[in-house]
């Protein structure tokens, strides 16, 4: 369990940098054309077997060892027709659109 640990710590500012890039950039409903290509390609580099769906839908398939029960999950990644009032060096440069969900 330590090693996991520090696998997940390892990998910690990588991805808050991803997470304040896609606050940065919100993209509306199926206008996540730059978000879609990021994760594909993240995935992608995982090793993980990638495709797109539903115009700018994401999904990736990480395959088990052995055979046996399977997990998903699910991810939004739209943002909001919302003007950002914040202050954070990471807040939306798209004017009139925002990640403001707060399910991060």
């Amino acid at each position: 369990m330590n090693d996991l640990k520090k696998e997940v710590h390892e990998l910690e500012e990588e991805l808050i940098t991803l997470r304040r890039d896609f606050h940065m950039y919100p993209e509306l409903g199926y206008k996540e054309y730059r978000t879609s290509q990021i994760v594909y390609d993240y995935l992608s580099s995982l090793g993980l077997d990638v495709k797109k769906v539903a115009k700018t839908g994401v999904v990736g398939l990480l395959r088990g060892r052995q055979s046996g029960k399977t997990v998903m999950l699910r991810a939004d990644m739209d943002a909001l027709p919302q003007n950002e009032e914040t202050e954070f060096p990471f807040k939306s440069v798209n004017k009139g659109v925002m990640h403001a969900c707060g399910h991060d």
